[in-house]
């Protein structure tokens, strides 16, 4: 008698069971919640979300998570979705301030009325929790003057983007030195120096965010140069443009993937000079 194994299908269907139940925690599938109207739907989430990218090399699954509380906060329309996916990372090891601080993170790059949505649906799934709000543990003390926040704020410019940042401040000297300004006083020196999550995470979810938006192809290259910079490797990068095809669409990974061969290109032929 000839037993046949599972086939590649059944095998990244339950590969991608497993992962969702990880994620998930238990939460209801979209096998279970899709199965009366799209059921090929549910299924394709499964295999290729879970089954074909969360498995991958190269990302663990908390800076997946990360990534993807990132992307959908920016995007701004996905609120049940983003709500899953902070539960989720909750569910594979990361704290309620790295959450916290991803979604503060997203006002820089969409906004504060992303930012503002993005906590609501943080403080729901806390809620959900039992996870009790500590704001005073979130607080931080910014420099107390402008001239502080100012070279406070081009120091981690120069850290994080290095020459690729100052070409962003000066290519808006003769047009909008205030926005300028603001760029390296408020995001570099107020939000970028933040506790709760490291440089590293910063960029990462800066690229999850220029990514997923799809509007913003110089900042997406200064950032993962910024991302290179703070100790992201290019292996990396590509892993991260890649998870988004599942959250902000294959468009938006490719067009990602140019930005980076751009940028890995720029270094190279830098490193030969």
């Amino acid at each position: 008698m000839h037993v046949t194994g599972p086939t590649p299908e059944q095998t990244r269907l339950a590969r991608g069971l497993a992962v969702l139940d990880r994620v998930g925690g238990g939460a209801p599938t979209p096998l279970d919640t899709l199965a009366d109207i799209a059921p090929d739907l549910a299924r394709y989430a499964v295999e290729f979300a879970y089954g074909d990218l969360y498995t991958r090399p190269g990302l663990g699954l908390r800076d997946r998570q990360l990534a993807t509380v990132a992307a959908l906060a920016a995007l701004g329309n996905a609120a049940p979705q983003l709500r899953f996916h902070i539960a989720g990372a909750l569910n594979v090891g990361c704290t309620r301030r790295e959450i916290v601080e991803v979604l503060m993170h997203t006002l820089v790059y969409a906004g504060f009325p992303a930012a503002l949505n993005g906590i609501a649906a943080a403080r729901d799934v806390f809620t959900e929790r039992g996870i009790q709000d500590d704001a005073q543990a979130d607080r931080h003390d910014p420099a107390t003057t402008s001239a502080d926040r100012f070279e406070h704020g081009s120091r981690t410019l120069a850290e994080v983007d290095g020459h690729a940042g100052q070409q962003v401040m000066d290519s808006l000297a003769d047009i909008a030195p205030d926005l300028a300004r603001y760029v390296i006083e408020f995001v570099f020196g107020d939000i970028y120096p933040r506790a709760g999550i490291d440089l590293r995470t910063r960029e990462l979810a800066s690229v999850a965010m220029c990514t997923a938006l799809g509007t913003a192809a110089p900042q997406l290259r200064v950032h993962i140069h910024g991302l290179l910079n703070v100790g992201g490797t290019r292996d990396e990068t590509v892993e991260l443009i890649t998870h988004l095809a599942a959250y902000a669409g294959f468009p938006a990974a490719l067009n990602g993937i140019a930005a980076a061969r751009d940028v890995f290109t720029e270094r190279d032929e830098r490193a030969a000079c």
